[in-house]
């Protein structure tokens, strides 16, 4: 007679399963490992657990008590982890020293802390913030400034409202470091950075990445959006400001960075529908082209082109018409 397929089946599919329990797994540790690093108070911590989660899994049997053992430390790490409270009282660098809020009163908007520093290089300056008053019928758009630093994959935007006679104003979602950190891309996937939005001056926002900052690359689009769509956007930035103020938040590379805080701003029924390129967003201005939030009179590379600012910013420098300037050519500006 002919063997029955069942247990060759049965072989298969347990060797399926357990292949997807040491995947589990070994996502689970890569990450437990990278929280106690990145935010416990020891990163000694990181390293007995990784020796032994290694020397359980490999030396004990039956099998599924260390792999149970191991599983309930990383539930354990993820529990101690979501605790984490983000803080406001940390020795920030200047440039994130201060939060921003925003005074709403009708027709009046009342900006506290709007950045405006005065550069020499990048990080000699002086510092200087501004209350500034902006009033919503004066609103006339927006303009997304879009930055790169090296990978056209990754980018920061910055969006800027244009108040006609009363100037633009630009808020900037980033990190808040602390004195004598630096960025690091494995340590915005833990907690280790809080959520700021700058809000800031072209000439201070913009130029610093043009005029100071070495191997930087900044474009220019112009939002199809019409007032009403201006407002409620400035809005929701508002409000962002006001929620930071009081309640801090984590930056998250992934689920809370720069773009998607933007996205998040909006409620659930208003958001745009979701783009791998929202997270890989050096091609979040493609999406946008492709969409018609931008100017679509002329093909995109060509848009890009002419939407790449360093040169004319470089040239406009300190000039008073900095944001006139470097405007020269972009379509829709």
């Amino acid at each position: 007679m002919p063997r029955s397929p069942v247990p060759a089946l049965r072989t298969i599919l347990r060797g399926l399963l357990q292949g997807l329990v040491w995947l589990a797994l070994a996502i689970g540790v890569a990450w437990t490992f990278g929280a106690l690093w990145f935010d416990s108070i020891w990163r000694g911590f990181a390293v007995l657990f990784l020796l032994a989660a290694v020397a359980a899994l490999f030396r004990f049997r039956p099998l599924w008590k260390p792999q149970a053992g191991v599983a309930g430390t990383i539930v354990l790490v993820i529990g101690w982890w979501l605790t984490v409270p983000p803080k406001q009282d940390r020795d920030w660098k200047p440039e994130v020293a201060r939060l921003a809020s925003a005074r709403i009163d009708a027709d009046e908007v009342v900006i506290q802390n709007v950045r405006n520093f005065d550069y020499r290089t990048e990080t000699d300056f002086t510092p200087r913030y501004e209350t500034r008053t902006y009033h919503l019928s004066q609103l006339r758009g927006i303009d997304l400034f879009v930055n790169y630093w090296g990978s056209k994959w990754m980018a920061h935007p910055i969006v800027s409202f244009d108040f006609g006679g009363e100037g633009r104003v630009c808020f900037s979602i980033e990190t808040r470091p602390e004195k004598g950190e630096g960025f690091s891309a494995l340590g915005g996937l833990y907690r280790q950075f809080e959520l700021i939005c700058v809000v800031a001056d072209e000439r201070d926002v913009i130029r610093v990445r043009t005029n100071y900052r070495h191997g930087e690359d900044v474009y220019l689009y112009h939002f199809n959006a019409t007032p009403e769509q201006a407002r409620k956007s400035f809005g929701e930035y508002l409000a962002t400001l006001n929620h930071l103020a009081t309640h801090p938040r984590w930056y998250n590379a992934v689920t809370d960075n720069c773009t998607s805080a933007i996205r998040h701003q909006r409620v659930a029924s208003e958001r745009s529908p979701w783009d791998w390129r929202m997270l890989v967003n050096g091609f979040g201005d493609e999406m946008l082209y492709e969409r018609g939030a931008l100017d679509r009179s002329i093909p995109f590379p060509e848009l890009k082109s002419r939407g790449h600012i360093n040169d004319r910013a470089k040239a406009a420098d300190q000039s008073p018409d900095f944001s006139k300037l470097i405007r020269e050519g972009v379509p829709g500006c």
